[in-house]
């Protein structure tokens, strides 16, 4: 035990500026989605392009493709949220995911996880020995689906977040970017607050239909 937290003060002494700018854009990002608020998808822009140099750095490529998948789908969220009907009101709601919907996340996610695993498993031995292929493709298969959820607005984003942030917390650890596996941690716990409001909008949407 004593050992952890001697490499945990170590790695927080030697997290940079950049890593600590990502961490704090990427928890105000998750803050703002917890209150479905636009202000996610700047935040959030943020965080992905300083991961995305970080993640190429250390090795992570299953991440860095998970950070540009982000920055693409966070100007693809900041455009879904901002749309409007002719009272103003939001087109896209909190809303739960129908049977079939589940069936096309879960396939969503096999696609991911096949793909990055079995790239980052030649890319390892080509190129990246420092690669973990199975938790890389996990976190980031995980992260790919709940991203595409967010921007619709689905309740179900957040159990993908845990997922994602579960996986994150060793994988980070483990490469030396504690500051980051520490992120992960305050993700969990915003996650896990954020599928309770989100549950809790999504009932109220559906009664007010």
């Amino acid at each position: 035990m004593q050992e952890f937290f001697n490499q945990l003060i170590s790695g927080l002494k030697a997290t940079t500026i950049p890593e600590y700018i990502a961490v704090l854009a990427g928890i105000a990002s998750v803050w703002y989605s917890r209150k479905e608020n636009i202000l996610v998808y700047p935040t959030g822009l943020l965080n992905t392009i300083i991961y995305i140099w970080l993640s190429f750095k250390y090795h992570l490529l299953g991440e860095a493709s998970v950070n540009f998948y982000y920055t693409l789908m966070n100007m693809y969220g900041w455009y879904l949220w901002t749309r409007k009907d002719k009272q103003q009101q939001a087109i896209i709601q909190v809303r739960f995911s129908s049977a079939k919907e589940w069936l096309g996340q879960l396939s969503f996610f096999a696609f991911f996880y096949l793909s990055i695993f079995f790239a980052l498993s030649y890319l390892k031995k080509a190129f990246a020995p420092g690669a973990i292929p199975w938790a890389d493709a996990l976190a980031s298969a995980s992260a790919f689906t709940g991203m595409w959820l967010m921007a619709k607005k689905k309740v179900e984003s957040w159990y993908w977040w845990i997922i994602t942030n579960i996986c994150g917390m060793p994988l980070y650890f483990v490469k030396g970017l504690v500051f980051t596996s520490v992120y992960y941690f305050v993700l969990l716990i915003l996650a896990i607050g954020g599928l309770t409001e989100w549950r809790r909008r999504a009932y109220l949407n559906r009664s007010n239909d």
